[in-house]
């Protein structure tokens, strides 16, 4: 069992299994057969939930973990985390974005509601206030997706110098390029409440 636990990717394959294995039987058990519309549409919402944990968790490390405390780490210990431990984050925070973004565009596609939703309601007259909410929630989900791939991941990349793209960038330029990743996630802190808050706040409404 050591052995077993200790070994990342052995454990990721196995709760991949086991969640995989869950969906089958309970999705059978339930009537629904693998061919139909309604156990896709379940396999998309569990893909699009996990992303989602990727990508927020991961937002959340970076604002309430890892920046909070990086002027308490001695300045000698800092590249551990700076060129190790913030660029393998980046990886599953940015790529997680995009999982996230576009499994909840096919969920709302596979659901057909995906224009009323995008329009905000408008292509429906806004006589549906659910469509309304997850519209909202879709927006700022769009917004934060926005500002990872074409803010804070540009601007970490100087800032850490991350695969040596940028070794000559000027000491305040890098700085520079560290605050405004850290401001637009900041940013994206903010909009995550609401922006849970609308898709999850969907069940408030018939």
């Amino acid at each position: 069992m050591v052995k077993f636990l200790g070994d990342l990717k052995m454990v990721a394959y196995t709760s991949l299994a086991l969640a995989i294995a869950l969906m089958l039987a309970f999705g059978l058990a339930g009537g629904l057969a693998l061919d139909s519309s309604a156990f896709w549409q379940a396999v998309v919402r569990w893909v699009h939930v996990l992303a989602g944990i990727m990508w927020i968790g991961h937002l959340y490390y970076f604002n309430f973990t890892q920046i909070p405390n990086m002027p308490k780490i001695p300045d000698e210990q800092k590249p551990a985390v700076t060129k190790v431990i913030a660029p393998a984050a980046l990886f599953w925070f940015r790529w997680g974005a995009v999982v996230t973004l576009v499994s909840g565009l096919l969920l709302a596609w596979m659901n057909g509601y995906l224009v009323a939703a995008l329009t905000l309601g408008a292509s429906e007259g806004f006589s549906v206030a659910r469509n309304i909410l997850i519209g909202v929630g879709m927006w700022l989900a769009t917004i934060m997706f926005i500002n990872v791939w074409l803010v804070i991941w540009p601007n970490q990349q100087k800032a850490l110098n991350i695969d040596n793209r940028f070794p000559d960038l000027a000491a305040a330029d890098r700085a520079a390029a560290g605050k405004t990743a850290m401001l637009f996630s900041r940013t994206n802190t903010l909009l995550s409440m609401p922006m849970l808050a609308a898709m999850v706040g969907v069940q408030w409404l018939a």
